[in-house]
């Protein structure tokens, strides 16, 4: 697979299928962000971390990998064969969201980011994915755009979120409450 092709030289990329549009094409934009987002992951997954945890994030860069290609195959091509993402893909992130919320203790404020850098990761990994599925959203809103897609998204966001609290407990790390100056 030779890495450089030169045909992006002028601006544009392909879509799967062969579709040229330009680099910064909200399609583009949204399946890059996503990408962006697969760094993040295995950045958070390269922690100290329990072997289930590591397991799902696996398994999460692979579903984001199917998001990717999804994102970048274009509406009504049936000619390009893409991997499929599924419902039972949100709810084993629920299913996880909800065995961690189990442990942890009750939230009565917005927590501040940070307290320990895989933590940190985390957040910034859950920013990240609001802003990929505010772009999956916004294409949406242009051209066909599989739901689940950006309700995957919204959950791993979540999950994150939750990831981020668990690990701020098993790190004995400082979970700050945002203490509004009013």
């Amino acid at each position: 697979m030779k890495i450089y092709t030169k045909t992006g030289d002028q601006g544009e990329t392909s879509l799967f299928g062969g579709k040229r549009v330009p680099k910064y094409d909200i399609r583009i934009e949204a399946y890059g962000t996503v990408d962006e987002l697969n760094s993040y992951i295995g950045l958070i997954r390269d922690q100290e971390m329990d072997d289930q945890v590591i397991d799902l994030l696996l398994q999460v860069q692979d579903r984001l990998f199917t998001l990717g290609s999804i994102l970048a195959t274009e509406p009504g091509n049936t000619k390009v064969k893409v991997p499929e993402l599924f419902e039972s893909d949100v709810e084993q992130l629920e299913q996880a969201i909800d065995a961690m919320n189990e442990q942890l203790p009750a939230m009565r404020s917005f927590i501040l980011p940070g307290g320990h850098t895989t933590v940190s990761f985390c957040h910034i990994a859950r920013c990240v994915c609001r802003r990929a599925e505010r772009l999956v959203i916004h294409l949406s809103d242009l051209e066909p755009v599989n739901p689940l897609t950006y309700k995957y998204l919204n959950r791993l966001s979540d999950y994150l979120f939750v990831l981020a609290r668990k690990l701020s407990a098993d790190l004995k790390a400082n979970e700050v409450p945002w203490k509004p100056r009013m």
